[in-house]
C-alpha cells in the first residue's frame, strides 16, 4: 500500500500543478481581458478626441469663412469708397478747369476791355482832331 499511498500523492501533486497552471492561465485570461479593455477604452479616448479635433475645425472653418466674409465686405466697401473719391476727384478736376475757363474769361475780357478802351481813346483822338482841323478851318 505504500507504492499506492505514494502514487496518489503523485497523483495529488500533479492534480495540484495542474490547479496551479489552470489558476495562471485564469490570471493570464484575467490580464489579457484588462489589456483588452484598457486597449478599447484608450480606442474610444482617441475618438472622442478624434471627434473633438473635428469639431474645432469646423469651428475653424466657420470662423475662416466669416473672416473671408468680412475681407470681401470690406473690399466692397473699398471698391465703393475708390468710387466715390474717384468721382470726388473727377468732379474736383472739372471744377479746376472751370475755374481756369473763368479766370481765362476773365482775362479775355479785360483784353477786350483794354481793346475798347484803344478804340475809344483812338475814336477820341480822332474826334478832337477832327475838332481841331474844323476849329483851323474856321479860323
Amino acid at each position: 500500500m505504500a507504492i499506492y499511498d505514494i502514487l496518489k500523492v503523485i497523483d495529488g501533486v500533479i492534480n495540484a500543478v495542474n490547479g496551479i497552471i489552470k489558476a495562471i492561465e485564469g490570471i493570464s485570461n484575467a490580464i489579457n481581458a484588462i489589456i483588452n479593455e484598457t486597449r478599447g477604452i484608450i480606442h474610444v479616448i482617441n475618438g472622442l478626441f478624434n471627434s473633438i479635433n473635428a469639431i474645432i475645425n469646423v469651428i475653424i472653418g466657420i470662423v475662416n469663412f466669416i473672416y473671408g466674409l468680412v475681407k470681401a465686405i470690406n473690399a466692397i466697401f473699398e471698391a465703393i469708397y475708390g468710387i466715390f473719391k474717384s468721382t470726388n476727384d473727377i468732379n474736383n478736376s472739372i471744377y479746376g478747369i472751370v475755374k481756369v475757363i473763368n479766370y481765362m474769361n476773365n482775362e479775355i475780357n479785360g483784353i477786350v476791355k483794354a481793346i475798347h478802351s484803344i478804340v475809344n481813346g483812338l475814336k477820341n483822338g480822332m474826334n478832337g482832331l477832327n475838332n481841331g482841323m474844323n476849329g483851323l478851318k474856321m479860323a
